[in-house]
This record gives C-alpha cells, sequence and structure tokens, in this order.
C-alpha cells in the first residue's frame, strides 16, 4: 500500500517529527504485521531515526551539522544550497522500519524525523507499507 505524507517546514533547518503520523498510516492499512519504507523524494531533505524524548537532541544534532558543513564555503553549485544538498547525502533518504501487532519496532526513545536542509518548503513523505 503507497501513500505520501504533506508537510510544510517552517525553517532553513527544520526536524519535523514523523512519528505520530507514521503510526496512524500503519493503523489506518489494518495490516498488523509488515514493513514501512519511507522515502524522501527530495534532494535537499532526508529521514532519520533518532531520540525524540529531549527536544535539545534535534538542536544539538543542528548545530553540529552545520558546524561540519557551513552554509557559506567554497561551493561550486551556482543555486547557492550545496550545503543543503551534502548533509542530506549524509543522512539519507530512506528508512524501513519493522511493525508487528500494528505497532513500529522503534526503541524506548525513537522517533522518526524529516530533516529539512533548505527551507522553509512544502514537502512530499512517500511511505510503502509492505505486509509481511
Amino acid at each position: 500500500m503507497f501513500s505520501q505524507l504533506t508537510i510544510k517546514t517552517n525553517k532553513k533547518i527544520d526536524f519535523v517529527d514523523l512519528t505520530a503520523e507514521i503510526k496512524k498510516k500503519i493503523s489506518d492499512s489494518k495490516i498488523k504485521s509488515g514493513l514501512i519504507q519511507i522515502n524522501i523524494p527530495h534532494t535537499t531533505a532526508a529521514v532519520t531515526i533518532n531520540e525524540n524524548a529531549d527536544p535539545d537532541v534535534k538542536e544539538d544534532i543542528k548545530k553540529e551539522i552545520n558546524k561540519l558543513i557551513p552554509f557559506q564555503d567554497d561551493y561550486q553549485h551556482l543555486e547557492g544550497n550545496s550545503a543543503a544538498h551534502i548533509k542530506s547525502s549524509l543522512f539519507g533518504n530512506d528508512q524501513s522500519i519493522i511493525f508487528e501487532d500494528g505497532k513500529l519496532k522503534l526503541g524506548t526513545w525513537q522517533g522518526i524525523y524529516f530533516c529539512e536542509f533548505d527551507g522553509p518548503r512544502k514537502r512530499l513523505v512517500n511511505l510503502k507499507i509492505i505486509k509481511a
């Protein structure tokens, strides 16, 4: 089963927690066990799984990724968003997560985040639920 989420990011770099929306998609599918594939069809955005209990974690990640890959450097890309492309490549555009009995098999503190690196923008998230 294929579906999409449409999200709006609000900042140049923004981490949007998708966990609740993905849980709802699984519940709505009526599929009890399987795999959900999350795909980001954008070259300046990504998806990651990380802690969602303490909001400081995502702020620390954003701070450090900006230190490693600054917005301004000697980039050649004429559009001016090379840093966003590099960050997206490092994080990756896909995640696969197992679910059993309708529940995501995430760790206690884990959440699923859409990672915006060139916002604010309106974005899509592709979801494929595969029955096991």
